[in-house]
């Protein structure tokens, strides 16, 4: 009985640890803001926080929050840490994902372009997912290639 206790209270801290970055510290909206003028984006702030930047606003249909896109894409951490990307488009339903490209999407038309800066409540929150930590902030261009 006495070998147990030792062997679950590592197995505990091995689990309760997995997957978290303690050096990662959660993002805030100055540091969205901080970004914005670092890198002199003119972006607009939604009721929801989420931040965006429309470089081309597109001349196609402008999806709703339940339509299927096809989208290129770069996501980005705030230091510049690429988590993932399509170059040639994927293609989704909008209300399969992550609440920020739910609404931030639907704010460009057929080939608009442009910049999504998604706080963690819109994102993957204090959790997190994969190689993006809790309560991170995500940058993502976005090129909205055609709404199925």
């Amino acid at each position: 009985m006495k070998l147990y206790l030792p062997l679950f209270c590592i197995a505990f801290l091995l689990f309760s640890c997995a997957g978290s970055d303690s050096n990662f510290e959660p993002q805030t909206e100055e540091d969205i803001l901080e970004y914005i003028e670092t890198n002199n984006l003119d972006a607009q702030r939604s009721s929801t926080g989420l931040y965006y930047v429309i470089n081309e606003p597109g001349t196609g249909v402008r999806p709703t929050s339940n339509s299927n896109v096809t989208v290129a894409y770069r996501g980005t951490l705030l230091d510049g840490t690429v988590f993932d990307q399509s170059t040639n488009g994927i293609s989704f339903g909008l209300n399969q994902v992550i609440l920020g490209w739910r609404e931030g999407i639907t704010y460009f038309k057929e080939g608009g372009e442009g910049i999504l800066l998604i706080p963690s409540d819109l994102g993957y929150g204090d959790s997190g997912s994969g190689s993006i930590p809790g309560g991170a902030v995500l940058v993502f261009d976005i090129n909205l290639i055609r709404v199925n």
